[in-house]
This record gives structure tokens, sequence and C-alpha cells, in this order.
């Protein structure tokens, strides 16, 4: 699953489609076993949520705080 999901990724990447960027980041993020790692991916969903200026962003903010990744 997490190299279709690279694949994808990489594609988005590419085309610049931030939107995707939000969505299969934090498919990553879910699919992590560990806090560090789904951390990890969803900052990325974040910052990408961000520049796209999608509602996901206050979602994914949440996330993270919850995982005292900010105060």
């Amino acid at each position: 699953m997490m190299r279709d999901l690279d694949t994808r990724m990489i594609a988005a990447h590419d085309a610049g489609d931030n939107r995707a960027l939000v969505a299969l980041y934090t498919q990553a993020a879910e699919s992590m076993n560990d806090v560090d790692a789904s951390c990890f991916f969803l900052t990325h969903a974040y910052v990408f949520a961000l520049e796209a200026g999608v509602s996901d962003a206050q979602g994914l903010h949440a996330r993270l705080k919850a995982h005292g990744r900010e105060e």
C-alpha cells in the first residue's frame, strides 16, 4: 500500500496538486502505527492544506495539537 501511496504522492508533487497532497499525506498519517511517524505526515498535510487554503487545515492542526506538537 505504501508503494502505491508513494507513487501517488510523487505524481501530486510533480503536478503541484496541493489538495491531493493534503489527502495523500493524511492517508499516510492514518496508516502509521507510530505517533511520531504519523505526526510527520500530518505536518506535511497541514502545510499543504494551508498552502491550498482548504478547511482541512483546522482539523489537521487540531490533531497535531492533540499529540503535543504545538502549544
